[in-house]
């Protein structure tokens, strides 16, 4: 059988081909209710745009690739779902990619999409140095964002939070609550987010006059089953701190529960902070207190920084796929807000 042309949409639409073509490809002044005429009718010849002559007219394939460290934590899955939301909105589709954690597989993934002839790419790092040089060379190639997590000495865009600040409005808190003393607990320092979280907490620990031995800063991964093995090791240790500062809601859900396990009171005896506000967290035992970070308002700046990257290469008369000068490299930080829940204490005890 053989398929519907836009010449036959435009002779039962009563339009030119041109005007077809501007309302299907969404480009153009076009009223009302002619989009609504050449929409019925091609939906009622069952004619569909063919995604591959477009791309070649139009130079571009309204796609985005995406490749985050893990999609199994669910903070990256809330954060994917919030960028293929903003680029709906504009029109372009999204090509996912996990990285499982591995630079080796992330620089992989980065090729493939370029091979693809995606129209750009939003990436968050898995590794704060090891991923440069792969995320430096796509960005020679194609328009590219760094999302949530960034890699230094790269001429990229990035968004993301204040870590900084997240980790004031923390210690803060807790302060206010009758902490003394604090614990970390998160991933090792290869990447920013973790890097940047325990930088804060110990400069703000250090400005408020808390106490953090040593001994209390312990690193792993993003896991819950992480929180619970640290929770044990401060236990075993002895004279656990008054809170547990937590690189993230998972590890703080491992925390709680295994202080749950011990018989170790939240927030009664140690308090207990999160980081992401992923929907779990509200459900633990207690809820947790936690950062919530706009993911809604870091996914549409991922999308117009992108999209302002591909119109300063496209202006500059660069061809797809060839470096284009810029202006410096746009750094935005937005600024997170604390939920407070039930495992932290809301007023400080008497002394």
């Amino acid at each position: 059988m053989q398929r519907p042309t836009i010449a036959q949409v435009a002779q039962r639409a009563g339009v030119s081909t041109a005007t077809v073509s501007r309302v299907l490809s969404g480009r153009g002044p076009v009223s009302a209710g002619v989009q609504r005429k050449v929409r019925r009718a091609a939906e009622e010849l069952g004619y569909q745009v063919n995604p591959i002559a477009r791309a070649l007219r139009n130079s571009r394939t309204d796609t985005v690739g995406m490749v985050v460290p893990s999609i199994s934590n669910p903070f990256f899955t809330s954060l994917v779902e919030s960028v293929e939301h903003a680029l709906g909105r504009e029109g372009k589709e999204l090509f996912l990619c996990d990285a499982r954690s591995d630079p080796e597989i992330e620089a992989r993934r980065l090729a493939t999409l370029v091979a693809r002839n995606v129209d750009g790419i939003i990436v968050s790092p898995c590794h704060g140095t090891e991923s440069g040089p792969a995320v430096q060379a796509t960005a020679d190639r194609l328009p590219l964002v760094q999302l949530d997590r960034f890699v230094g000495g790269t001429s990229t865009d990035w968004v993301g939070v204040d870590d900084i600040a997240a980790m004031r409005q923390v210690m803060d808190h807790l302060r206010e609550g009758g902490a003394r003393s604090a614990a970390f607990v998160g991933s090792l320092l290869t990447n920013s987010s973790t890097e940047q979280r325990f930088a804060g907490f110990r400069r703000r620990a250090e400005e408020l006059g808390m106490a953090v031995d040593p001994d209390h800063v312990l690193l792993g991964d993003y896991s819950v089953v992480w929180g619970e093995t640290a929770v044990a090791r401060l236990l075993t240790a002895g004279d656990p701190p008054d809170a547990i500062v937590c690189a993230d809601d998972l590890i703080a859900l491992g925390v709680t529960r295994a202080c749950r396990a011990h018989g170790v009171d939240v927030p009664g005896t140690i308090q207990v902070t999160g980081y992401d506000n992923i929907e779990f967290a509200r459900l633990g035992e207690p809820a947790l207190t936690t950062v919530d970070q706009p993911r809604e308002r870091i996914a549409a700046e991922a999308v117009r920084l992108l999209g302002a990257a591909a119109a300063a290469r496209h202006g500059e008369g660069g061809k797809r796929g060839e470096g284009g000068g810029r202006g410096p490299s746009a750094h935005v930080a937005l600024v997170p807000s604390l939920v407070v829940r039930a495992s932290t204490r809301a007023d400080a005890p008497s002394p």
